[in-house]
């Protein structure tokens, strides 16, 4: 009886694990590899091991400035993503109209992301939708709006919110909002009472939205290539530009291997965090069973 349960457990798992494993682990064993080899003349990669690449790109300030300027970029947006939905996802969670504002906010998924961005240049352009609106009103030139970081920012905030709305919405629809009214019963005042009971209750879902928009942030390469010129140039960029134009593949492996530590060491942040809250809780129960028992 119990190895058929093995087995009829190891079938189910079968597909997730032949899933990750097809895409997930042998690209990243490819991309780890390729980092260590020789760049080839005609491109592609040759023989023998080398460090050549990370030496390379470890000495070159220019690599540092893309990548602080890609974690800035990523950052900023994800804490404007934040400071949008969390107010947002707490007027849907309390309104009888919840069902109907969540279609709204995944809405824009229903169209292509390219043709989201391109509605972008056509807002931001130089003759876009804002400069004509403001030339109307009397602005002799108009603004550059686009091909600037700021262009980069506002697209990855439009792109991303839902992501950050979403986790945040299942979060605080679980809350129980008794506590805030007895918080405020007890003299907190509303503001208080949100930032003191409700924000630490649903910190799991701003931790799970801010991984789900930073992390794609930091693998922008459309979004920089379209609206943000050479000013908002990331790293997504700078790979795409080793592989197509210096033809290096190792460079652009090692370059790569950055947003795997990176994404990585935001999981691990997660995870220690999630492990931390649930040893609390447990720790709280058991105290209070305990209570219940005396």
């Amino acid at each position: 009886m119990k190895s058929n349960r093995n087995l009829a457990g190891f079938l189910v798992s079968m597909p997730g694990v032949l899933w990750l494993t097809v895409f997930f682990l042998i690209p990243y064993f490819i991309i780890i590899l390729y980092s260590f080899l020789t760049s080839g003349i005609y491109g592609g990669v040759e023989l023998p091991f080398t460090l050549e690449s990370y030496t390379r790109m470890l000495g070159n300030a220019g690599y540092w400035q893309i990548l602080w300027k890609t974690v800035w970029i990523s950052l900023v947006a994800t804490v404007i993503c934040l400071g949008i939905g969390l107010p947002t996802a707490y007027f849907i969670a309390t309104s009888k109209r919840s069902n109907l504002y969540l279609t709204l906010v995944i809405v824009p998924f229903w169209t292509n992301f390219l043709v989201r961005i391109f509605g972008w240049m056509v807002i931001l352009g130089r003759n876009g939708v804002i400069n004509s609106f403001l030339q109307l009103l009397g602005l002799e030139e108009p603004l550059t709006l686009m091909y600037t970081t700021g262009a980069v920012i506002l697209v990855i905030v439009y792109m991303y919110l839902p992501y950050m709305i979403l986790p945040l919405y299942s979060a605080i629809e679980k809350f129980d909002f008794r506590l805030i009214e007895a918080a405020m019963d007890l003299g907190a005042k509303r503001t208080e009472a949100i930032f003191k009971v409700l924000i630490p209750s649903i910190r799991g879902g701003i931790i799970a939205g801010i991984i789900l928009v930073f992390i794609p942030a930091l693998g922008s390469y459309a979004i920089p290539d379209l609206v943000g010129g050479t000013d908002g140039a990331m790293l997504g960029n700078l790979i795409a530009r080793q592989l197509t134009v210096a033809r290096d593949w190792p460079s652009s492996s090692a370059i790569s291997m950055i947003f795997l530590l990176i994404s990585t060491l935001g999981l691990l942040v997660y995870m220690r965090i999630n492990k931390v809250q649930n040893k609390r809780r447990l720790t709280i129960r058991e105290n209070y069973m305990r209570e219940e028992e005396i």
